[in-house]
């Protein structure tokens, strides 16, 4: 039995000269009989907790920094009135800091046999799953003397989804693609496109364009038009090894890396293309393979929800022949890791012919801009050293991207801003080479 704060006041008031004998609150209780009466009566009245029924319903998935909606819906099934506070409790990465108590406590007033809804609001700080703890409810008699408290376990899992804040990006990129692909400038010959049409030949046209049957098809002079291929196969590999675990600026390089691949992902389909992802460290971690155009990137963001960075170190030939089995055919292979210097020197570069004999492979990784900032300090002895130390870091790490570049792979490094436009730029670079 739960005693209210309005029990204590009473039995204060009405016991203060007992008080200095009993001088706890529970003591007057038992030298005050009327008091003890009513509480006990309070207590018989309240609406017995266990006999509640509980159900749920509302959203399932919500993007990271957006709000979701979980009703639940409590039925009182027995024959008293229910007055009751609720806390409905959820991890703490459900809400924004201080608005837990708000958004997870509420009044309820229930006549006996109906049912009455509550709403939670989250508005979670993480990815992941988020899922009810349990369901914790006051009942009180109708004095507010005492109170029934009890506890219901009440299933439910939110699936916090990656923001995709790159997809801002998107309408750019689309435009140079359609350039690329001929629905808003000439088509373009080159190695490894598709023929696409025929048209007039025009001063300046390269002759080994020139369609002779077609051109002895009627009189005048016709000329091939080319567009990208369609249908390659693109291969995203995150590395979730203990570097992706890193914070770079508010959010862990894996973070970056993610919204890096979403935005690829979208610009790729668009084209065409062909998109799996894998995401590898010592084992495989998730994989989208197979999966129709309109489906791989909300597949994708499902599978990369929950992904979180393991603190061991990527088991590189594991990833190279995992990759290779999944890319059976030429494909561009999109490897989503850092430059740090040990890892790539003493796991990738290693492994790196089986892949490059193969396959077009590009390496992005996320760049500190932190770093930047330091390598440009000046002013104050501690200022000098640090810039050195960043001029040193560095160096270090264009020897690193030298190293894969020798090897035909090519590198994007930029900051966590910029790394997905910049993969994305990459990718139409490929493409309009013909290295696709």
């Amino acid at each position: 039995m739960a005693l209210t704060g309005r029990t204590a006041l009473l039995a204060a008031l009405g016991s203060l000269p007992v008080g200095i004998l009993a001088p706890s609150w529970t003591g007057m209780l038992a030298v005050n009989a009327p008091l003890s009466l009513a509480i006990l009566c309070d207590y018989a009245l309240a609406t017995p907790v266990r006999t509640l029924q509980f159900t749920r319903s509302g959203d399932t998935t919500v993007r990271l920094g957006d709000g979701a909606e979980v009703q639940l819906t409590v039925t009182n099934p027995s024959r008293r009135r229910l007055r009751a506070h609720l806390r409905d409790a959820w991890p703490p990465s459900s809400w924004l800091t201080g608005t837990e108590q708000a958004a997870s406590r509420h009044t309820l007033d229930i006549p006996a046999g109906e049912r009455r809804r509550v709403i939670t609001l989250l508005r979670p700080t993480r990815r992941g799953d988020r899922r009810a703890e349990r369901v914790t409810v006051r009942s009180y008699g109708p004095l507010g003397l005492a109170a029934r408290q009890g506890n219901h376990h009440v299933p439910w899992t939110v699936r916090v989804l990656p923001p995709f804040t790159s997809r801002k990006h998107l309408p750019s990129r689309l435009a140079r693609l359609r350039e690329l692909d001929g629905r808003t400038s000439a088509l373009t010959r080159g190695e490894g496109t598709e023929f696409d049409s025929l048209r007039a030949y025009v001063p300046g046209d390269d002759t080994r364009s020139i369609d002779w049957r077609a051109t002895a098809r009627q009189s005048a002079v016709a000329v091939r038009t080319w567009r990208p291929e369609r249908d390659r196969h693109i291969l995203i590999v995150l590395d979730t090894g203990r570097t992706s675990a890193g914070r770079v600026g508010d959010v862990p390089r894996l973070d970056a890396a993610m919204d890096a691949a979403l935005l690829l992902t979208a610009l790729a389909t668009r084209a065409g293309d062909r998109v799996d992802l894998l995401a590898h460290d010592r084992r495989t971690r998730a994989q989208v393979q197979g999966r129709a155009a309109g489906e791989v990137l909300s597949a994708m963001v499902t599978a990369l929800a929950p992904l979180e960075p393991e603190l061991v170190e990527t088991d590189a030939r594991a990833l190279s022949a995992t990759a290779l089995a999944s890319a059976p055919r030429r494909s561009l292979i999109v490897l989503l890791t850092s430059l740090d210097a040990a890892p790539i020197e003493e796991g990738l570069l290693p492994v790196l012919p089986r892949l490059t004999q193969r396959h077009t492979v590009l390496v992005a990784a996320v760049a500190d801009p932190h770093i930047e900032e330091m390598a440009g300090a000046r002013g104050t002895v501690d200022a000098v050293y640090e810039a050195a130390a960043a001029t040193q870091a560095q160096a270090q790490r264009r020897r690193t991207a030298e190293q894969l570049q020798r090897q035909g792979v090519v590198v994007v490094d930029a900051t966590p801003d910029n790394l997905a436009p910049a993969l994305a730029d990459a990718y139409l670079s490929l493409k309009a080479a013909g290295r696709l």
